[in-house]
C-alpha cells in the first residue's frame, strides 16, 4: 500500500468516526444533533476535538467547551438544535 492510500483510508475512518459519534448523540436524551449540524460541524470536530475521537461524550464536551471557536455555521445549527431540544424537554416535563 502506498502512503497516500493509507492516509486516505485513515482520513475516511476519522470522518466515519465523527459522523458516527454525532449520529449516536442524536439518539441520546441529553442532546440531539440534526443531520445539518453533523454536516456543518464535522470540520470543527476534527479541528478542535480530534484528540477526543471516537469518545462520544468527550467530543460533545469538547465541542461545547470550544463553542466560541466553532465556525459560524456550526455554532448556529448547534444553538438552534440545543434550543429545540430544551423546548422538547420542557414540553415533555409539563405533560
Amino acid at each position: 500500500m502506498t502512503a497516500s492510500f493509507t492516509s486516505t483510508v485513515r482520513q475516511a475512518g476519522l470522518v466515519l468516526a465523527v459522523a458516527a459519534s454525532l449520529s449516536a448523540l442524536s439518539s441520546t436524551s441529553s442532546f440531539a444533533f440534526s443531520p445539518e449540524a453533523q454536516q456543518m460541524c464535522t470540520g470543527d470536530a476534527f479541528r478542535l476535538c480530534s484528540s477526543e475521537i471516537p469518545n462520544i461524550p468527550k467530543i460533545t464536551a469538547c465541542m461545547f467547551k470550544h463553542r466560541a471557536e466553532l465556525s459560524s455555521g456550526c455554532r448556529t445549527v448547534m444553538e438552534r438544535d440545543l434550543a429545540a431540544q430544551k423546548k422538547k424537554v420542557a414540553t415533555a416535563d409539563s405533560n
